[in-house]
């Protein structure tokens, strides 16, 4: 195949990831240190999803309400800050530019910061619910 191995590399694709699943008490204590920063930081409508099973890029979801960019920018910065203390690797983070919308990369934990009218908009909870699964069986 012609081409250098930097163009065979992209052509070929990402890499599988092929370290084990974490196990749950990990998780457990993973969402507890998320959960608990979000309630510091007066998150409004906490809501964690199991996706387990039915999402390949997590097993969990968490999605909260702040009512103002800052409130949502700093939540984005305690949980980096919190996660580092804790021993958690550190996050990636989508849009903590001032956006209605801050996406955190925690791993095997996604979390979600919406302003009111986006998480409206998005529905995630909606699309992603088990009430959801059921209707379409």
């Amino acid at each position: 195949m012609p081409g250098t191995p930097r163009k065979k590399a992209a052509i070929a694709g990402p890499k599988k990831r092929t370290a084990p699943k974490p196990p749950p008490e990990f998780l457990d204590r993973l969402q507890a240190v998320i959960v608990s920063t979000l309630e510091d930081d007066k998150a409004e409508e906490i809501v964690t999803i199991d996706l387990a099973g039915r999402a390949s890029f997590a097993d969990r979801m968490i999605i909260a309400t702040g009512l103002a960019d800052r409130q949502i920018a700093a939540m984005a910065t305690h949980l980096h800050e919190k996660l580092h203390e804790a021993g958690f690797r550190k996050p990636l983070t989508e849009g903590a530019t001032g956006t209605d919308w801050v996406l955190i990369d925690a791993g095997d934990i996604i979390v979600h910061l919406f302003k009111p009218e986006a998480r409206t908009l998005y529905g995630l909870e909606k699309m992603w619910s088990a009430e959801l699964d059921e209707t379409e069986s």
